[in-house]
């Protein structure tokens, strides 16, 4: 009997493309001993945006929130996503703070770190993957998956053959926009299964409907892991309903592992968490809806539910089918970039201000311009030689890894941050976050000075 395991999203990208990551683990935390007990192959749970959500919006160390987890998930390996030299930021930071980051994530608790790059620039995996591997933990390499002129079937099996050669320890299509059609989805998991040896896991979203379909397709095709989240966190910029593939896997002879009752009582606590986001306003009921139109504008959740955020805080929510249709416009510009954090931001933020503005280009972010420069790596397409000559000039773009001109960072944060941070943990969140790291920093001592006064006025 073929078996197909699950890994668990509520924990992290359901919750991310859906509420934009507004889960504080104090609304988790008493289900996680019965998650540990559903037969899942892994809960995804860290990375990705949490980590900057913890800090700026929650009150949470996201270290603390992961040893937290840890201590209640005991037979269930914990999973986390890592932009590889971006880590959880949004530029590139040196080797040796990629290294650290790493290190410390699987001491703390992670054993699956999934690692991908925005541009599908395999420089950018290479110290990341060799370090998970270092410090024992599971190195699954991702390639960000999306259509264009210059994305082709034979491009995307010869970049599965070199992440083998790399040590990967597992691979993963990641289709964070839910474009990849079910077909396209066989054939691209037959052709990696027909040269790659290694473990399959396959991760979309339903934004446009296809991604139950894809899930089948993929599965019949031998993908050995899928990513869902549980029924009342799925569905729209989110992922599949974990319960509903489980019983049709099942009815379809499939060996899961699930343990469906489990399921249920996952679900059951879930819902009510679930309609108080939708009472106050953070679930906004459009990223539940299907929108067959994301086919062509291929803005992920994630990417999505901030980009509603952020227009509704300018009043500008009239703009957002304007936002939408420029967003390819800019991608085609900048060489066809997957949209993945960070390119999609640095894709949506532009387009959207294209629009507000009311001329392209007129405003260009700083990330654009570090874009352009190759600070994020090289474009898998052409990128418009009018738009690099109006933002660099004669500035010729940088051809190398990009990481190897940047200093070793760790002692140099180390030092800027001094009695502030508490142990390496927080110079890592510093280093990546500085600003946001050191107004938690403030927070989290008023917070423990305020527990402290009170247990003694208790007492």
């Amino acid at each position: 009997m073929k078996k197909v395991q699950f890994t668990e999203t509520v924990l992290r990208d359901a919750g991310q493309s859906l509420i934009a990551t507004r889960l504080p683990y104090s609304k988790f935390k008493d289900i996680l001993e019965t998650m540990d007990k559903a037969g899942y192959y892994s809960l995804e749970c860290w990375g990705g945006a949490t980590f900057d959500t913890c800090l700026r919006y929650l009150d949470e160390d996201p270290w603390v929130r992961l040893r937290d987890i840890k201590k209640r998930v005991t037979k269930t390996k914990l999973q986390m996503l890592l932009r590889g030299q971006n880590l959880l930021g949004y530029k590139h930071y040196p080797d040796d703070v990629v290294r650290k980051f790493v290190e410390l994530s699987i001491k703390n608790g992670i054993d699956v770190i999934r690692i991908f790059d925005a541009l599908n620039d395999l420089r950018n995996l290479e110290v990341s993957v060799k370090e998970t591997i270092k410090h024992g933990g599971i190195a699954q390499v991702a390639i960000s998956y999306t259509t264009s002129p210059v994305h082709t079937l034979e491009n995307y099996v010869g970049l599965i053959k070199r992440i083998e050669e790399m040590g990967a320890s597992s691979l993963c299509i990641k289709d964070m926009a839910g474009i990849m059609n079910p077909q396209e989805c066989f054939d691209l998991v037959k052709a990696i299964k027909e040269n790659s040896k290694l473990t399959l896991h396959l991760h979309t979203h339903c934004t446009t409907g296809l991604a139950f379909m894809t899930y089948l397709k993929g599965i019949e095709a031998g993908a050995d892991v899928i990513d869902t989240a549980i029924s009342c966190m799925s569905g729209g910029t989110s992922q599949p309903a974990t319960e509903t593939l489980a019983f049709a896997l099942k009815e379809m002879g499939f060996d899961t592992g699930i343990d469906y009752p489990v399921l249920q009582k996952i679900n059951d606590y879930f819902r009510p968490i679930q309609e108080s986001y939708v009472k106050d306003g953070t679930l906004d009921p459009k990223v539940l809806m299907t929108d067959t139109d994301a086919l062509n504008y291929q803005v992920p959740g994630g990417m999505l539910s901030n980009l509603i955020s952020q227009l509704k805080a300018a009043n500008s929510m009239d703009k957002f089918p304007d936002v939408l249709a420029e967003v390819p416009r800019v991608r085609e510009d900048m060489g066809y970039p997957p949209l993945v954090t960070p390119t999609s931001q640095i894709v949506g933020v532009q387009a959207a201000t294209n629009v507000l503005v009311g001329e392209r280009y007129k405003n260009v972010s700083k990330e654009v311009t570090a874009y352009l420069r190759g600070e994020y790596g090289t474009p898998p397409g052409t990128v418009s030689a009018a738009l690099i000559k109006k933002v660099l000039g004669e500035e010729k773009p940088y051809t190398g890894r990009y990481a190897e001109t940047l200093a070793p960072g760790f002692a140099a944060g180390k030092a800027e941050i001094g009695e502030k941070a508490r142990n390496d943990e927080d110079v890592l969140s510093y280093i990546v976050f500085p600003q946001v790291f050191e107004k938690f920093a403030e927070r989290r001592e008023v917070i423990e000075r305020n527990r402290v006064s009170y247990s003694i006025v208790k007492a």
